[in-house]
């Protein structure tokens, strides 16, 4: 596990944590490192809230799909990303999505209760902790309004110029690589992949954007370029 050292330094779980206390408070947490197969579920919806993840390595999708089959991507995890933390604080029994990986992965898995319940010493850690979870909440919630921003536009076109405005901005440059392939985002943004990929081709021939996999780089006026 301590390879992993740097990516447990920036998880949001350890802000202001010393690296040299985060081994033993995982140790008191009761972690576990887990291995998932890409495809593979670390969690389904419906399963008991238990644990939570922190991402070590490769890439975790939060999903849910409708009773027609159809999948809609509600987040993407990266390594440092922790997973389940919402769930425990609402005080769910069960959780409302799963999570995938889409690559081979390691995760590491915290019991949730002892997550959310302080020691015995009552330390200053395990209340960091909490306080670092309730900043993780807070954060996600505002990813969320950000994607239902995203998604109340109208167009496809729409959908695709803010969900690439808001990339731009979270990584502070026009330069950059979103975190899905073109089924997932299509499922992110809750439209056919077709269209999409259409609509794609349109902004690039436009001269709006340049793209390749998932790198892009914005050109086009109707983008807000960091400066």
């Amino acid at each position: 596990m301590e390879e992993y050292l740097s990516v447990l330094s920036a998880c949001p779980l350890f802000f202001q944590i010393s690296t040299d206390s985060i081994f033993p408070t995982l140790r008191c947490l009761g972690a576990v490192e887990a291995r998932i197969s890409r495809d593979m579920c670390l969690f389904h919806e419906g399963d008991p809230t238990a644990i939570m993840g922190i991402v070590l390595s490769g890439a975790i999708q939060i999903i849910r799909t409708d009773p027609s089959g159809n999948r809609v991507v509600i987040l993407s995890a990266s390594p440092g990303a922790v997973l389940g933390d919402a769930y425990l604080c609402a005080g769910l029994e069960q959780v409302p999505a799963s999570a995938i990986a889409v690559q081979d992965s390691t995760v590491l898995l915290l019991n949730g209760r002892k997550v959310l319940t302080a020691c015995e010493k009552n330390c200053p850690i395990h209340q960091q902790i909490l306080k670092n979870m309730m900043r993780s909440v807070a954060r996600k919630n505002l990813a969320l309004n950000r994607k239902i921003y995203i998604m109340s536009r109208r167009t496809t076109r729409e959908k695709l110029v803010a969900f690439l405005t808001e990339q731009a901005d979270q990584h502070r440059s026009a330069e950059f690589r979103i975190p899905y392939d073109r089924q997932a985002l299509s499922d992110y943004l809750g439209v056919e992949r077709s269209a999409m990929s259409a609509e794609i081709g349109k902004l690039k021939r436009d001269g709006c954007i340049d793209c390749k996999g998932s790198w892009f780089r914005l050109k086009g006026p109707q983008f807000h370029i960091p400066g």
